[in-house]
């Protein structure tokens, strides 16, 4: 491990146990006042700085742990879920197993071998299970006048909200007698249907004026309608848009702020002005993290609604083709950005079709093959740290890596060579390539060869991955990786030749720090022998024309990864992970390969971006053409 690899982990270490040593003393001061809903505030922040910082470092165990956690202390934020003793008891565990995690993180750098399972079916036992008794009794008065109500109203009526009768409200108002109220229902009860509401018989038989009765209607509309509905507005997706590029603005100043008065603390220790800059400071950073996580809430929209079309389409589908297929839907209620779920509904279409079309065999292929005569088709998302993970599976024939072969070879993608010496999950993920497909009959479905290229187009877009994985007879999975957000994300900061670039985390596999002498030459192309595995080398220097130290004898080498694919980004030093806020380029810029945007930097400077997917390509073209 590098250096500056080893200090960030150092840094997430001494922070985390901070965290932990207080997290405690909050619980046992939370079971004490289960209303403080600042300390409760405070748990849940730290909860989720530790999630967002194990999630950066690949540690997935803690992650698991802290998202479960994370996702209790949200139900008792939300006030869906009570402080109670065995609640604290849960998480308190949950807390011991965190700590557990990192002390063998400390040990042997990973927490790949602490088992967590236990721990994480207590959490989702604790998340799923209904709420008390106690908290859902109503009183005996409110539940027979509620019970009373609901008699005389429509059954379309929710519970929470009955209207009081147009009868009961013109009697108690003096407009009119129960008597006259009594005779109008008899006459309403001998109407046969439609019947005439009970206001307008009473109106045409002058026991009230039509003003009584339009008063009455208003209260009783007044008094019947959710509380609920008055705290839900609808805002165009534009100003949402709008507040979240302000939000960004002001993420950009926070961490220029916090930079500036770093400096000032160093410099003037002492100064009491300065400290308090410091703790203003703090607080503003609070604040602006706050904000940022809320106006991204405000964003956010159930995965359901994209979704929402696939069983009829599978449905349909699976008839014209003759097929029987079941679509099983998972995780429904996972949340991502409204950017994101408006982009990511054609690729999904594209994936089942593709899956119905090309995976899924007909009822008497499945019976020949010793399969059940129904297709499994499944959906499943999931929030996996800071990315929304999408995961399409079928049970259908899978994809045969001598057709793909044979289709890559007469296209010219790749060598005899090449194709030797790659894995069979790069070989099938050469069908993303334009135009590329192994359907051998082209229908109104599918096998057009433009589906899968489309997929990946626009999941690059939304700075997301996809990958294939499957086994001839056994069927196929697509995972699809986006992020929770498009507009700010977390970034690795590298510098070559005293100029900065920012590597999206999402991207980042792990690095290295490696000599001169590591770097080997395969077919004219520099290459790293990493763990089995030859990854080659992209340096950033040559691919920007940047004047380079040619006396240089130590880099590092950032391998970032795009589904199967890997390449090494050399850099000559790693800076820190920053939030970064993604600024689109201008239009004589936007044709530059290999940079997705750019942004600010704390110290005001301007930063590009790397565009993983365009770098991953370029090597993969380059490699190709010193291959030929």
């Amino acid at each position: 491990m590098g250096d500056e690899m080893q200090d960030i982990l150092n840094d997430f270490l001494a922070e985390s146990q901070e965290m932990i040593d207080t997290l405690d003393q909050r619980f046992v001061a939370l079971e004490a006042d289960p209303a403080n809903a600042e300390l409760l505030n405070d748990i849940f922040r730290a909860m989720h700085s530790m999630k967002g910082s194990a999630g950066f470092l690949g540690f997935t165990r803690i992650v698991d742990i802290t998202h479960r956690a994370e996702n209790v202390l949200n139900k008792l934020r939300q006030g869906e879920m009570k402080v109670l003793p065995e609640v604290v008891t849960v998480i308190l565990e949950a807390v011991d197993t965190i700590k557990l995690l990192m002390a063998a993180v400390r040990e042997s750098g990973t927490d790949s071998h602490v088992p967590t399972e236990t721990m994480a079916r207590k959490l989702d036992a604790l998340l799923s299970a209904p709420a008390s008794a106690a908290a859902a009794a109503t009183s005996p008065s409110v539940e027979a006048a509620t019970s009373a109500a609901a008699a005389t109203q429509s059954a379309s009526a929710p519970s929470a909200s009955v209207a009081p009768t147009i009868g009961k409200i013109l009697v108690g108002e003096g407009a009119a007698t129960k008597e006259q109220v009594l005779d109008a229902l008899n006459e309403q009860q001998r109407q046969s249907d439609p019947k005439t509401p009970l206001g307008e018989i009473l109106v045409q038989a002058k026991a009230i004026t039509e003003r009584a009765l339009e008063a009455a209607l208003h209260k009783q509309d007044k008094a019947g309608r959710n509380p609920e509905d008055d705290q839900t507005i609808r805002v165009e997706t534009k100003r949402l848009d709008a507040v979240m590029n302000l939000v960004g603005e002001l993420v950009l100043g926070r961490n220029r702020l916090v930079k500036i008065g770093g400096h000032l603390e160093q410099a003037y220790e002492s100064d009491p002005t300065v400290r308090a800059l410091g703790e203003t400071l703090a607080q503003l950073n609070l604040v602006t993290t706050d904000l940022q996580l809320a106006v991204m809430k405000t964003r956010m929209l159930p995965i359901r609604k994209v979704l929402a079309k696939m069983p009829r389409m599978v449905r349909d589908l699976s008839q014209k083709l003759g097929k029987h297929v079941r679509l099983d839907l998972h995780g429904e209620d996972t949340e991502l950005d409204k950017s994101v779920a408006d982009e990511i509904g054609d690729p999904l279409v594209h994936l089942v079709r593709n899956a119905i079309d090309h995976g899924i065999e007909t009822p008497a292929e499945r019976r020949a093959a010793g399969k059940s005569s129904e297709g499994v088709l499944r959906i499943a998302a999931s929030q996996e740290g800071n990315s929304i993970v999408i995961r399409i599976q079928d049970d259908g024939r899978g994809i045969a890596l001598d057709k793909v072969k044979a289709k890559a070879l007469a296209r010219g993608v790749v060598s005899e060579t090449e194709l030797a010496s790659m894995e069979p999950r790069e070989i099938i993920n050469l069908i993303f390539l334009p135009g590329f497909s192994t359907a051998e009959t082209i229908t109104d479905v599918s096998g057009r060869g433009v589906g899968m290229d489309v997929v990946r187009t626009n999941i690059r877009r939304l700075n997301g991955t996809v990958d294939i994985e499957s086994e001839q007879g056994k069927g196929s999975q697509i995972t699809i990786k986006l992020p929770l957000t498009i507009a700010i994300i977390q970034a690795l900061m590298v510098e070559v030749e005293r100029t900065t670039f920012a590597i999206p985390l999402s991207s980042v596999i792990e690095a290295v720090k490696i000599s001169r002498s590591d770097i080997k030459t395969i077919n004219g192309r520099e290459v790293l022998h990493l763990r089995e595995r030859v990854l080659p080398l992209i340096r950033l220097a040559e691919e920007f024309e940047i004047p380079v130290d040619l006396d240089r004898e130590t880099f590092y080498v950032v391998v970032a990864g795009l589904g199967e694919r890997r390449i090494g980004v050399v850099v000559d030093h790693l800076r820190s992970q920053e939030e970064v806020v993604i600024k689109s380029m201008w239009d004589y810029l936007d044709g530059i390969k290999g940079i997705a945007g750019a942004t600010i930097t704390g110290e005001g400077k301007v930063v590009l971006i790397l565009d993983i997917a365009e770098l991953v390509h370029n090597a993969k073209t380059c490699r190709t053409a010193a291959a030929k």
